[in-house]
């Protein structure tokens, strides 16, 4: 999925010149906290396909990885990433596969644009305009002039489409404060660990939801969507204790078909998605129990289970590291296309989670935008799902530059932070001492959660002389207003008679285009 197109907000694009296959002719000099974005053509000259890197070399900036792809042998593929450098140098960029020899790769139109941060942000912020807000007018037709003039409608948005939400765990079952705080400010979460087999079943054949039904209905008690974590985990180390010492198949899948039926099955109607197999790229246990195709018939099951909701992929490194290989942007894509692809799995509604834990350090935003881009392009939502970054003096700025990088790209439809207050134990990203006082990154987060969410507006109705001669009917006319997509409660009245009120709920979507025209009719 492609950005849309916006004003070229940075500071034009540089052709580079190619000395040799593998190398960039001009050395360029990056300028320290320069934001640069870079695309090339790839292709392969004897290897059939290869993962192709494109990497930074110079003095003080050594192998710092900007993206990659998986090039092919007579085909051309777009290579698009970027880098953030911390010092001013500079630097040649090399385009590397770490199994060809770099004569085996051929590279055309190498492009580098460079913008500081606040051409970033502009960019940024012209995205958000076309894709999380619609303009609306107000169409209402009245019995009367008299009831048109001094008309208001009044608009007050209930729930914001996008919703950036926050892990909670069972901590939460035991403070009042702790509660308090959370319902006070997200709409979204997911849990810990509390729908983990290893929490449900700790002893074979006995089943225990005691602290995910509690936080179930304490999330449905006030209006919190879940998202479900995690029907199955891949990694052999975090499989229940009982199910590590299975050796025999048979068993391994029948005690894995009673686990999904009964955690989906018990939570089905109540849940905006499941992680079906959490991190199944990284690691293979099923895979390696159950067969090469096991991750694509747990998928299948759970569609029957559940069709209704998408069923997602949750990996870590995908949108963060730019050097990864295993769950790479490209990798996860293929994972979900090779789920979606087997026989019968053609109409399972995916997703892809991206758990976005990020290190200590300036992330690599250009290079995170073209990782959204490859996650984007099968269609299916995408979601950041653990966000964090341990404690370093610049967190607050860092995490505000990747929540707003997600925000602004128009694959995403959900943020999910694995954070919360100190007396959670959530010690990376912390929100609130243990007074429940905000801390910086707490302060960050609800500045956030105010200006994703529509504030309350009232806007006149215009009288324009304009009669409906059918019917003998006023028309009134409200000026164009934007407005985020969510849900709304609008109200007519006239402050000027005491029973003039009218209200009713309003969807403001993508899908009803760049403007929306409402028709009301009034019989007051």
């Amino acid at each position: 999925m492609e950005l849309p197109q916006t004003i070229n907000t940075g500071e034009g694009f540089q052709e580079l010149k190619i000395i040799e296959n593998g190398k960039v002719v001009e050395r360029v000099n990056l300028q320290k906290g320069g934001i640069y974005s870079i695309s090339a053509w790839v292709k392969l000259r004897n290897e059939k396909e290869r993962a192709v890197r494109i990497t930074l070399r110079g003095k003080n900036v050594r192998y710092v990885d900007g993206g990659q792809v998986i090039a092919k042998k007579g085909c051309w593929s777009l290579l698009k990433g970027g880098f953030i450098v911390n010092v001013s140098a500079p630097v040649d960029i090399f385009f590397k596969s770490d199994d060809s020899a770099a004569a085996e790769i051929n590279i055309q139109n190498v492009r580098l644009q460079r913008f500081n941060k606040t051409q970033w942000r502009l960019q940024q912020d012209q995205v958000i305009e076309k894709i999380r807000k619609s303009k609306v007018r107000f169409q209402v037709s009245f019995q009367n002039k008299s009831t048109v003039e001094g008309s208001l409608i009044s608009i007050k948005q209930i729930r914001p489409s996008f919703l950036l939400g926050c892990a909670m765990n069972y901590r939460i079952l035991e403070s009042d404060s702790y509660r308090e705080w959370f319902v006070s400010r997200f709409r979204l979460t997911s849990f810990t660990n509390e729908m983990k087999w290893y929490t449900t079943e700790e002893v074979r054949g006995q089943e225990n939801y005691t602290l995910a039904d509690a936080m179930m209905q304490l999330a449905e008690e006030n209006k919190v969507l879940v998202k479900g974590h995690t029907v199955l985990w891949d990694d052999k180390k975090w499989q229940p204790i009982w199910v590590k010492s299975i050796t025999d198949s048979d068993d391994l899948k029948n005690v894995t078909l009673n686990r999904m039926n009964s955690v989906m099955k018990r939570y089905k109607g109540r849940l905006i998605g499941w992680d079906v197999i959490n991190e199944n790229l990284h690691y293979s246990y099923y895979e390696d129990m159950l067969g090469k195709n096991a991750s694509a018939m747990i998928y299948s099951l759970a569609s029957k289970i559940d069709p209704d909701i998408p069923l997602f992929i949750n990996e870590y490194n995908t949108v963060e590291y730019a050097k990864e290989g295993v769950g790479s942007p490209i990798n996860v894509k293929n994972k979900m296309e090779e789920i979606v692809s087997y026989p019968g799995n053609m109409n399972i509604k995916g997703g892809i989670g991206a758990q976005a834990h990020f290190v200590p350090a300036q992330p690599n935003l250009p290079y995170m935008r073209s990782a959204l881009d490859t996650l984007g392009s099968l269609g299916f939502p995408v979601w950041l799902t653990e966000v964090d970054m341990p404690k370093c003096p610049d967190q607050v700025k860092y995490m505000e530059e990747v929540l707003r990088e997600a925000y602004s790209h128009p694959a995403v439809q959900g943020i999910i932070l694995y954070a919360g207050p100190e007396m959670s134990g959530f010690n990376k990203l912390t929100l609130a001492d243990n007074d429940f006082n905000n801390t910086e990154a707490g302060d960050l987060i609800d500045k956030l959660l105010q200006e994703w969410q529509q504030e309350p507006a009232e806007i006149p109705v215009e009288y324009h002389e304009h009669n409906d001669e059918e019917q003998s009917r006023i028309i009134g006319f409200s000026p164009e207003v934007s407005l985020l997509h969510g849900h709304y409660t609008v109200t007519v009245t006239n402050p000027s008679m005491k029973n003039f009120s009218t209200t009713f709920s309003l969807e403001v979507t993508t899908e009803t285009g760049q403007l929306q025209v409402v028709q009301l009719e009034l019989d007051v």
